[in-house]
Formats: C-alpha cells, sequence, structure tokens
C-alpha cells in the first residue's frame, strides 16, 4: 500500500458539488491499494498512522500524535499512487489493485483507524471527488509498505 499524509489544518472532499467528508485538524490519507495488500499492510499502517508524532507540542517539537491533539482523519482512494512513467508520456496504472480488492483494502483500512478511536471521514471509492487539503506546515509524510 502506499499512503501519502498530510498534516492539515482542514480539509474536505465533495463529490457531485455536495460535501461527503469534513474535518479540521489532523491528517488527510491519500490511499493507493495493489494486489498483494491485505491485513498485514493495514495493521502496519494502522500502527504508524495513528502513532505518528508530527503535531507540536508546548516546546514547539513535533512530539504529539493525532490521539493528543483529538485530530481526526480524511481518507481519500487514490488509484494513481501507482503511476507507472517509465515508458512514454502517459502514465499506466497496472500496478494499482482490482478495483473490488482495493476498495475492500482501503474500507479495512478506514474501520482499523476507527478502531483505534480516530474520527475518519471518506471519499467514495472510484467517485470522481473534489479534494481540498489546507496542509499544515507543510507536513507531508510518504508511506510504502513495500518499504517498511
Amino acid at each position: 500500500m502506499r499512503v501519502v499524509l498530510q498534516r492539515v489544518k482542514e480539509a474536505s472532499v465533495s463529490i457531485d458539488g455536495k460535501v461527503h467528508g469534513q474535518i479540521g485538524k489532523g491528517f488527510a490519507l491519500l490511499v493507493g491499494v495493489s494486489d498483494t495488500d491485505g491485513d498485514e499492510e493495514v495493521a502496519y499502517l494502522t500502527h504508524k498512522i495513528s502513532k505518528l508524532r508530527v503535531f507540536e507540542d508546548e516546546n514547539g517539537k513535533l512530539n504529539l500524535d493525532i490521539n493528543a491533539v483529538h485530530g481526526a482523519i480524511l481518507s481519500i482512494s487514490q488509484f494513481t499512487l501507482y503511476a507507472d512513467t517509465k515508458k512514454g508520456n502517459r502514465p499506466s496504472f497496472t500496478n494499482a489493485g482490482e478495483p473490488e480488492h482495493a476498495d475492500k483494502v482501503y474500507e479495512q483500512l478506514n474501520d482499523s483507524l476507527r478502531q483505534t478511536g480516530l474520527d475518519v471521514q471518506s471519499g467514495v471509492f472510484g467517485a470522481d471527488m473534489l479534494v481540498n487539503i489546507q496542509n499544515d506546515g507543510p507536513v507531508t509524510i510518504i508511506f510504502d509498505t513495500e518499504h517498511k
């Protein structure tokens, strides 16, 4: 799995002009799934994301996790994270997971994060979405379970 995590002041996702998910302080996650992803990758990412200390403490140090600041998560499915641009100018997406599998694993990650007590808002898998992210810092972290 590949996840681009951005610390945000606020984020939202709209579908057909209507807000579908919205958060204040927290993380915006762009989530890509491959066909080999499953329970192990979900468990790994759930732990890393829920414990990631990228919020400032009283001394201005990045020492606090999302729970300590009462943050929330906006999770967006993003198959284009598996784009292969080695040949030509048109990306190939053959490394992205088949939609049925990818949707299942994406929802599994969201549910797993919810089980840690986090408020997780999400887009709709496969929908054409307008995502508004107000990156805070900026702090952007890339997770790739192939390199854990």
